[in-house]
């Protein structure tokens, strides 16, 4: 269902988060949307559900509106792009600012399906800056994903905020999955480049915060995250639990290997 590849992505994760969803819940709340895995498997299972989904990378939460919106539009617009490297790099390098929605949707999509490793990564000055992918036949065009994909955004408030612009309105009974960039593991292991602004450990502070907000409010709340001690201390009064993801475990992505990460829960 998730219609792009990103970094962190939490399909692999699914069926080990579901004994941890709470029963019930009024209206679902994710703030960092990435690639919606677990937002795309609450959708499909309940068809009613009220949610708002958000995310402070303004390219992502294009995609995300013109797929609400104008999915025919978009598909069009995708079957002009060719898998060939020229091709990319004149795309890459497209100013963005100067696309309408629907051709900045479809930039984002094609760049995804067609980069090295489908990973998602801007410079410091906000510019997509991955190399081609030299894949034989990615599937740029999924009509049929994309579609269904709008159908489940059709009850679906998308916002491009910060994640606790986006929270204000979440309420006692209201369920929260908070899914940030991770805590680096190491120096060399940071990754936090999906805007030209990094997640810092004040952010983490911040995001600590605004969890106990929350709780207090009355919200269930679900939160992952780097099984380090800076998350344990900073989240250290609730429900800690260990997952196991298979992760690059340096800068090659063949390089991979399992590794606990933290699911941390209110109730």
């Amino acid at each position: 269902m998730p219609f792009l590849k990103w970094a962190g992505g939490k399909g692999q994760l699914l069926k080990q988060f579901e004994p941890y969803y709470p029963d019930r819940f009024a209206r679902y709340f994710e703030p960092f949307i990435g690639g919606g895995a677990v937002f795309f498997s609450m959708a499909a299972k309940q068809q009613d559900l009220r949610a708002t989904i958000s995310d402070c990378n303004f390219e992502l939460i294009n995609c995300y509106q013109v797929i609400q919106n104008h999915v025919d539009e978009l598909c069009f617009a995708l079957r002009e792009h060719l898998n060939d490297a020229d091709h990319y790099y004149r795309v890459r390098a497209m100013d963005v600012s100067a696309l309408n929605p629907i051709s900045r949707a479809a930039r984002l999509i094609y760049l995804n399906k067609t980069c090295f490793n489908g990973l998602y990564r801007v410079n410091r000055s906000g510019k997509f800056n991955v190399p081609f992918g030299k894949y034989k036949n990615p599937r740029i065009v999924d009509d049929t994903n994309l579609r269904n994909v709008s159908r489940l955004l059709q009850r679906t408030d998308i916002r491009h905020s910060n994640f606790d612009e986006s929270l204000e309105q979440a309420r006692k009974g209201d369920f929260v999955y908070l899914d940030p960039p991770y805590q680096p593991l190491s120096t060399t292991s940071n990754f936090t480049s999906y805007t030209a602004t990094s997640f810092s450990s004040a952010d983490q502070e911040r995001l600590a915060d605004t969890f106990r907000k929350l709780s207090n409010r009355g919200c269930l709340v679900m939160l992952s995250n780097s099984d380090t001690e800076l998350i344990e201390d900073l989240y250290r009064g609730f429900n800690l639990h260990r997952v196991m993801a298979t992760r690059a475990i340096n800068c090659k992505g063949n390089s991979r290997g399992r590794i606990s990460e933290l699911l941390i829960t209110n109730y």
